[in-house]
């Protein structure tokens, strides 16, 4: 019989965050270099485990220990766009549960500029689904000189797409839900998710801008990744060259917001990326999230279920995404999303099951794995481990 107990479920996970710190898959290209530093959790109603591996902060040209941070389960994390649901989705959810606004309720009802043309019936709905048809990306601080404008622009921006014509993954559509959320709140929109996410989910952690105290994972080399988007126009081509903007981050980023939108045009603070957290705080939001039923004070659970609940295109709930999952012998979804940093977060509603990883895969000279394949290998060792534990 095979051994259980909480001792294999720990150098179980530690193996995986090992391995992922250690080593390349092998179906990726010469030149991928793994995280730095990795840092995980799982928990369900029969156990509960996290591990962490590799450092925090390296210099990334040699990968040496030598003088490098090691990672711990307290280091707080950029979560770029696991920030999309754990503040943005959240706070609709508990919006539309309080009657502050209907999924149904035109973007243009929050923000009028929104309201004209092929505009006029985009929909909450269709926003947190991306089917709004929005532009995917766009270097606001490259169009606008400050916040206001940086939004202002990206609300009259011709659409790219014919609304509810397909999935198309907006970063837009979510700094525009973000707004949607101040708007229904009557609070800027970090107010609103202390409000309404990170003070009631017992979130110590979580918040804009910066992280909580000095032990932070650095998050990439400046802004290399941006400047290489523009240069290419690789994925979505804008009208700029990477000399348009002369102020571009060259060193470490560590302790601000990675992602350029929210840090050069919007004051670290957006609907699709802006939070830092920790895994303790990722794990206990994904089990709240997972018990769902059990916060009736939070939401009404019938309105969760709404945004749990499979759209039109595979893969996507209202704002969450879903990743196949193996219960047993029962196929099922976890949802969640991950971030473009290296963090991710997932539970299953109504099981108790919770999943958060949180890496600095960027912080490396060659081609960094994908968030999306740490992620399905930290999913595949936690079907392992219920497996295990049934």
């Amino acid at each position: 019989m095979r051994e259980r107990g909480p001792a294999v479920t720990a150098a179980t996970l530690q193996r995986t965050a090992d391995d992922l710190a250690g080593r390349v898959p092998a179906d990726l290209p010469p030149g991928t270099m793994p995280p730095p530093g990795v840092s995980l959790a799982v928990r369900t109603r029969r156990l509960a485990d996290s591990a962490v591996a590799g450092y925090r902060v390296v210099r990334p040209e040699t990968r040496s220990p030598d003088g490098a941070l090691p990672m711990t389960p307290g280091t707080a994390h950029d979560l770029a766009s696991v920030t999309k649901v754990l503040a943005t989705t959240t706070c609709l959810i508990r919006l539309v549960s309080d009657g502050a606004l209907s999924l149904e309720d035109t973007v243009g009802r929050f923000i009028p500029s929104f309201a004209h043309g092929d505009k006029a019936d985009v929909s909450v709905r269709d926003l947190l689904r991306h089917r709004g048809g929005l532009w995917e990306w766009h270097p606001l601080y490259l169009a606008a000189g400050d916040r206001e404008a940086a939004l202002r622009f990206a609300a009259e921006m011709p659409l790219r797409y014919r609304p509810n014509t397909g999935r198309h993954y907006s970063d837009l559509g979510f700094m525009l839900l973000g707004e949607i959320v101040a708007e229904a709140a009557g609070q800027a929109l970090d107010d609103a998710v202390r409000t309404l996410v990170t003070e009631p989910l017992g979130l110590a952690s979580t918040r804009y801008r910066h992280p909580a105290g000095p032990d932070v994972a650095a998050s990439a080399c400046g802004d290399r990744a941006e400047m290489r988007m523009i240069d290419s126009g690789d994925p979505y081509p804008v009208p700029y060259r990477s000399g348009d903007f002369p102020h571009w981050r060259t060193g470490i980023v560590s302790g601000d917001v990675n992602d350029g939108n929210a840090f050069h045009a919007l004051r670290g603070v957006s609907g699709h990326a802006g939070l830092f957290s920790t895994v303790p705080d990722l794990i206990r939001f994904a089990t709240v999230l997972a018990e769902y039923a059990d916060h009736d004070a939070l939401w009404k659970p019938a309105v969760a279920e709404e945004f749990f609940a499979e759209g039109p295109d595979q893969g996507q709930s209202l704002g969450f995404r879903r990743y196949p999952f193996r219960l047993g012998a029962e196929r099922v979804h976890l949802l969640g999303h991950p971030g473009f940093v290296g963090c991710a977060v997932g539970f299953v509603p109504g099981a108790g099951i919770a999943v958060a990883m949180a890496t600095n895969r960027l912080l490396t000279p060659g081609t960094p794995v994908p968030t999306e394949q740490l992620w399905r290998a930290v999913l595949a060792t936690t079907e392992d481990l219920l497996e295990e534990h049934r």
